[in-house]
């Protein structure tokens, strides 16, 4: 059982105490807290409420709902929904803030409150910081009787959301229609079985099919779209004879995508492929957090264009895009941020965009695949327990490693040569994430497991 409180949010499992969990006390609590900050910045009382189809999502819509109404604010309801479409509609409805109720890729015993300011961009780790002191105070006024908020449903803004996507410049319907793309999509049984038949019927694709599009937040498999996740994919994509299978995490913000022979293209590169395109046309520089592929910096740098790093974490991949004045972004979990948009990771977009690129290039996915450098991403994780001191384990591994260039903006990467580590504590789960790449998928399965011991032998 865990509450975490992060720049992603406020997240935790269902059921349990107080204080610890995601409980009903607590979800009124940062609702509270964060209607209070809200109302604090402008008198604005709009607010967008959408959510996932996790099996607690009806439940917690509810106590949110009920909670900002009694703030005084006023809530516009888009229902199920995706996390970019509620970006979207905070700025289709002029509102002052949202908040989506989604615990992204965590397991079915998780859920969130993802907060949004006025602009449909998470909040900064200082307005966080503000909302979390509101709450450990109980600090809330709500508001009397005759000036309670309102509710209203909006049943337009996936399809807003849509449009705006199939409208967007680079996006190519023609090329689309005239490739006749057959798909196979993992819905997992959420939201994106509403959002990506619509998005690949609205650019022209009639040839797909839709696994787990039961919307009961039972997920079929672990939600997170890793490889050991997507057999079904896979196999499906084979099974078909299909051109492409298209995955994505329940709230619709991450994507991947699985080739024609049923072989994965990576969830690295589906950021990498999307900048491909976009820099051919745009050109310009890009972001990627640090635990992503560096095949983003070789595009980048092959298009004239310059690479910058950033912390992990959506937000801030927003403001280095920002510092930078980025084209294209994202990260290497397949979140796709295109800035003349939206900010926000967007699996729709990036959909449309990749869909574009490939029909243009004349190939299939396995050889556009084959077009771009081969890194290789070993991705780990260490449970952490309550009692672990996380400091003091990073202290230990950046004194062995002390010989080896060493960035600590966001936990510990460590380069050897031409390879690199990255150790982090994640912002979404009470655990270590050890994440390595290199040319060779040995090479990078050894360091990860080199580290990993380092990190066991401290604890």
């Amino acid at each position: 059982m865990a509450l975490i409180k992060s720049i992603s949010g406020i997240r935790g499992t269902i059921g349990g105490k107080v204080g610890e969990t995601l409980s009903p006390v607590d979800i009124v609590r940062f609702t509270a807290a964060f209607g209070t900050w809200l109302s604090h910045q402008s008198d604005n009382k709009k607010i967008i409420i959408g959510r996932d189809g996790r099996i607690s999502g009806e439940m917690v819509q509810r106590l949110v709902v009920s909670t900002l109404i009694a703030l005084g604010l006023d809530v516009i309801d888009v229902g199920l929904s995706t996390t970019p479409t509620v970006e979207m509609a905070i700025g289709f409805e002029n509102a002052a803030g949202g908040i989506i109720l989604t615990a992204s890729h965590n397991p079915k015993e998780w859920n969130a409150l993802k907060l949004l300011n006025g602009k449909g961009e998470f909040i900064s780790a200082e307005d966080g910081a503000s909302v979390l002191t509101l709450a450990s105070k109980d600090e809330y006024l709500f508001a009397p009787v005759e000036k309670l908020g309102t509710y209203t449903i909006n049943n337009t803004a996936l399809q807003q959301h849509i449009d705006a996507v199939v409208n967007y410049p680079l996006v190519d319907i023609n090329d689309i229609k005239k490739a006749k793309f057959s798909i196979v999509i993992d819905a997992i049984n959420s939201t994106g079985a509403i959002a990506v038949p619509a998005l690949l019927k609205a650019l022209g694709v009639k040839d797909f099919i839709v696994l787990n599009e039961e919307i009961n937040g039972k997920f079929a498999h672990n939600p997170e779209p890793l490889p050991q996740h997507l057999t079904q994919l896979c196999n499906e994509v084979n099974k078909q004879k299909a051109s492409l299978g298209i995955a994505v995490d329940p709230d619709v913000d991450r994507l991947c995508f699985v080739c024609e022979d049923g072989s994965l293209f990576g969830e690295e590169y589906t950021l990498v492929a999307v900048a491909d395109y976009v820099l051919s046309i745009t050109k310009g520089n890009t972001v990627s957090n640090m635990s992503s592929t560096m095949a983003l910096k070789d595009v980048t740098i092959k298009h004239g264009g310059e690479y910058f790093p950033s912390a992990v974490g959506e937000v801030n991949v927003v403001t280095k895009m920002k510092a930078v004045n980025a084209v294209i972004g994202g990260e290497g979990n397949g979140g796709i941020i295109v800035p003349d948009l939206h900010y926000g990771r967007d699996a729709l977009i990036g959909i449309a965009l990749f869909l574009t690129h490939l029909a243009r290039e004349k190939k299939s996915a396995k050889q556009l695949r084959n077009t771009y450098p081969d890194y290789f991403i070993s991705k780990n994780k260490i449970e952490l327990h309550k009692e672990t001191n996380v400091k003091k384990i990073f202290q230990a591994i950046e004194k062995k490693y002390h010989k080896n260039p060493i960035n600590t903006e966001d936990g510990l990467k460590i380069e050897f040569e031409k390879d690199w580590v990255h150790l982090r504590t994640s912002n979404t789960e009470p655990i270590i994430r050890i994440y390595a790449e290199s040319n060779f998928e040995t090479t990078a399965n050894n360091i990860a497991k080199r580290l990993m011991n380092d990190i066991k032998e401290v604890m």
